[in-house]
């Protein structure tokens, strides 16, 4: 179990971490969630000494990790890919670490074996692609065979069958009963991997939750109902405290209430239903309701000169300043005119209204922001 209490620290004027407490409990992969500059790797490395706090305190089932006389037999962390000797073999890097820690030389292979590396274990670690350096890593988390686990990012790099691998790993991991935490910014595979997620901003604890807790509190987790007698039923659903917006195929989307409410007021009525289905938020949708004003750094727009033309209808809107392709777009949901006409201005927010791409590079299409994609310019 790892215990972070009142966990805060300074780097000069900025505070990386503060006042950050939570629990991570055995027996389940846990989440590390936040966005850039959240404080997620100051507080692993504070986890294992490499960070020292201006206040609180960190300990791993109870102890300080300094205080432990075997800390590679306790704690197992993947905090940075590629920390070894680029002109030392694989083998020979696990071997200085076991040796350093009274590990038996066995284990070296068995790690080897067990992340995929048993024959590359000669090869120098420097000459590894960063897919075959997290293996690496990860087998030097788990050299001395550690109840708890820290690893950071660990399926960067990795191909679809490696971080597959890795879900199963950290999964059987935890099954054991070890305790496991991993940051990703990865939220698809993070909510097929992880049950629990810790989510901070700014160094500050915004969630501690199960996933399907988080989820469900989202404003995206909705109710689908499909009847032919929808108009009938839009304002007796609204009557009773539910948000009622249009689905692509005629169903409506209804926020507000549950299921079994939605179902009782289509009975109420004698409305037949063809469909009732609860629409959940995605991890991803969830994580940036939460954290849409801890994000420390947001993408601006690219000045440029616009183009004529309107966006395609059913095209997402672009961004402010993104120009279409001249006469190719139809009018009604459209990107943003830049020095030209008769386009609507988009929605997304960053970059100035009439700034777009150059008119003498970008090609005509049947679809309108891609073709100015080809026209960005750089920043003057």
């Amino acid at each position: 179990m790892i215990q972070v209490n009142h966990l805060t620290k300074r780097f000069g004027p900025k505070t990386a971490v503060n006042d950050l407490s939570f629990d991570v409990q055995p027996g389940v992969v846990t989440g590390f969630l936040g966005p850039n500059g959240a404080g997620k790797t100051t507080t692993l490395r504070a986890m294992v000494g490499l960070v020292r706090p201006d206040a609180g305190a960190v300990t791993i089932n109870g102890t300080n990790y300094h205080d432990i006389p075997a800390p590679t037999h306790e704690v197992g962390a993947l905090l940075e890919a590629k920390a070894y000797h680029p002109g030392r073999r694989a083998r020979d890097h696990l071997v200085a670490l076991a040796q350093a820690s009274r590990i038996p030389s066995r284990r070296v292979d068995e790690v080897l074996g067990l992340v995929g590396l048993a024959d590359a274990g000669k090869r120098k670690a420097g000459t590894f692609s960063l897919g075959m350096a997290q293996r690496l890593g990860i087998a030097a988390a788990l050299l001395g065979d550690p109840p708890v686990l820290l690893l950071d990012e660990p399926v960067n790099g990795l191909d679809p069958e490696g971080i597959v691998w890795v879900r199963t790993l950290m999964q059987a991991l935890a099954t054991e009963g070890r305790t496991v935490l991993v940051s990703s910014h990865l939220m698809s595979e993070m909510a097929l991997t992880a049950t629990h997620v810790i989510v901070i901003g700014r160094g500050k604890l915004i969630a501690d939750s199960s996933i399907e807790e988080l989820v469900r509190a989202s404003s995206g987790s909705r109710v689908r109902l499909r009847t032919p007698l929808a108009g009938a039923l839009v304002p007796r659903l609204q009557a009773a405290g539910g948000t009622v917006q249009p689905g692509d195929d005629g169903a409506l989307l209804v926020s507000g209430l549950e299921p079994e409410a939605v179902g009782d007021i289509a009975f109420t009525a004698r409305a037949p239903v063809h469909e009732l289905a609860r629409v959940e938020a995605s991890l991803e949708e969830a994580f940036m309701e939460l954290t849409q004003e801890d994000s420390e750094f947001r993408a601006q727009g690219v000045k440029g000169q616009g183009v004529k033309g309107q966006g395609v209808k059913g095209e997402p809107a672009a961004p402010q300043g993104w120009g279409a392709a001249a006469g190719t777009g139809v009018a009604g949901a459209g990107a943003p005119a830049g020095a030209g006409t008769g386009g609507q201005v988009g929605t997304w927010p960053g970059a100035p209204a009439g700034d777009g791409a150059p008119a003498s590079t970008s090609t005509p299409t049947a679809q309108g922001w891609p073709a100015a994609r080809q026209g960005w310019s750089r920043p003057s």
